[in-house]
């Protein structure tokens, strides 16, 4: 495909660039007619991989500029410059995790001799005020870093009005004409919502709220299965909300599903309910302010109802495409997912758009892989390099109160892959040491090294689900990343008591059929 793609761009490319050459001088005489603003780069979003290209170019000499607009969520809510993982993402997503994983900590604290009065409260308002203004106080980081380095920032929401030019519109309607040699789409999603239920929009909020919040949710009701709905129900189950997962069929779809129901299985013996297989059919909202959710389980075909006072949806994302006007630039799009179709060095189908994160199609959805996108979509343009973004072993985390971090292939990949005869399975279940003066449940502690089956046996993959699941990924990741070995894995000594070192550890295979339990220190 992309050398059908280059094939396609020989001589049309070598005509584009002379017409652009010519459009270029056209465009300089419109500016200096019409006070329209130039720019070597222009970036349309202002979340981490957009900020992280146009800083990058002018740190390389160019001329740029970032537009950024954020359309409050449908209950209102809107968050400054920073895009989803500052604002509505990854950092208060984090923090809300750890102040679930503190009261945790504080309930064992007496089995180590510190004397707390039990029962401990959680105060909602105080945890979000705090998170808040930290999420705040990034937003103007941004802010700074742009003018540090000489980039405008215009708050407008922009749209095309031809390949070279967009117009932004600020939130007094004044309209701001941009135009560019070099334009970087990095929009973003936004969370879907199910508008074909009646009641979803109006009482339902989304992850573009519950960080927002000022008051506590109270009882949740959490719809979906993807990684945002129990990251989000595990930390309201942590600061002792009554939550619900509400989960048409099954969970971290795209994740290994043995490592998925591990995770389930923990929340669900840590107090998080789940209705599965279920789909709610009307959301109403009763005279007391609750929410009446009316749902129908596909397995029985009964319907269910059930009192909530806030209801969550997480089912997915969608791009943040249908205003840009891209059709009158010429840059096509899945119209199935509405994601912009790129090439490997991240060009859209007009060669001097690009596009890059969350809305450019076949990318994953992670923050750091649109930041060092952006990185290197700068140097390609303006820096001399021809280095390109390799998407191949990226390792993650989900924040759920046992953290899963994996990096590689899931076991299920492997053996569609390879065939179940060529890949071995190394495993084991572990107890963490600070569990044990607590006796805290470790039923769900577990770690599986993929691997091809024939020596030195490649890595494919690694799966861990336990405490600091992403510090531990992180490490291991850049092993896997330069083609590490199970027998390189063995030889590497362990950090003496860690639960990282019982990676370096594991010698019980799936196939022998041992038991892969860990006992002794």
């Amino acid at each position: 495909m992309a050398a059908m793609v280059v094939a396609l761009r020989g001589p049309v490319g070598r005509f584009r660039s002379r017409t652009r050459a010519w459009t270029r001088g056209t465009r300089g005489a419109a500016n200096a007619a019409g006070g329209q603003q130039s720019f070597d780069l222009l970036v349309i979003g202002g979340g981490s991989g957009g900020l992280a290209c146009a800083k990058e170019a002018a740190q390389l000499g160019r001329k740029v500029a970032v537009a950024d607009y954020v359309e409050p969520s449908p209950q209102g809510t809107k968050w400054g410059l920073g895009g989803t993982c500052v604002n509505v993402g990854c950092i208060p997503k984090k923090l809300m995790h750890q102040a679930a994983l503190l009261g945790g900590m504080v309930k064992d604290a007496h089995h180590y001799g510190w004397e707390v009065a039990q029962p401990i409260q959680h105060n909602w308002k105080k945890m979000a005020e705090a998170v808040q203004n930290h999420v705040k106080s990034l937003n103007w980081g941004h802010r700074v870093q742009l003018q540090d380095r000489k980039v405008k920032y215009f708050n407008v929401k922009a749209s095309f009005v031809d390949e070279h030019t967009v117009c932004g519109v600020d939130k007094g309607g004044k309209t701001t004409l941009l135009s560019a040699d070099h334009i970087v789409i990095a929009t973003g999603g936004r969370p879907k919502y199910p508008t074909q239920i009646k009641g979803a929009l109006e009482y339902g909020i989304t992850s573009d709220d519950i960080f927002w919040l000022k008051e506590s949710p109270g009882k949740t009701l959490v719809v979906g299965a993807s990684y945002v709905a129990l990251e989000c129900a595990g930390f309201l189950t942590g600061i002792g909300l009554d939550t619900t997962v509400m989960m048409r069929s099954i969970p971290l779809r795209g994740f290994d599903q043995q490592m998925s129901s591990l995770v389930t299985e923990h929340m669900e013996s840590h107090g998080t309910r789940f209705l599965k297989g279920c789909i709610p059919s009307v959301i109403k909202k009763l005279p007391t302010g609750q929410l009446q959710v009316i749902w129908k389980d596909h397995a029985s075909g009964k319907e269910d109802t059930g009192t909530f006072d806030t209801v969550l949806w997480a089912i997915g994302r969608v791009p943040e495409t249908k205003n840009l006007n891209l059709e009158k630039a010429g840059v096509n799009i899945n119209p199935e997912n509405q994601k912009i179709v790129v090439d490997a060095q991240d060009a859209t189908s007009v060669p001097h758009i690009f596009a890059i994160g969350d809305v450019a199609e076949g990318r994953p959805e992670l923050t750091p892989t649109a930041i060092k996108a952006g990185k290197l979509l700068a140097h390609r343009l303006f820096g001399k390099s021809s280095a390109l973004m390799d998407y191949s072993n990226v390792p993650t985390t989900v924040f759920t109160p046992l953290e899963y971090g994996c990096v590689g292939l899931s076991e299920e990949e492997a053996v569609a892959l390879h065939g179940q005869e060529h890949v071995e399975v190394y495993h084991a279940y572990y107890k963490p040491l600070e569990f044990t003066v607590t006796d805290r449940d470790a039923s769900q502690c577990y770690i599986k090294m993929v691997c091809l089956r024939e020596p030195p046996q490649l890595v494919l993959g690694l799966h861990f689900l336990g405490p600091n699941a992403g510090e531990v990924t992180q490490g291991f990741a850049l092993g896997i990343k330069c083609g590490a070995s199970y027998a390189q894995v063995m030889q590497t000594v362990g950090i003496h008591p860690t639960c990282s070192e019982e990676v370096v550890k594991l010698h019980i295979t799936k196939r022998s059929g041992l038991e892969p339990t860990v006992t002794g220190c």
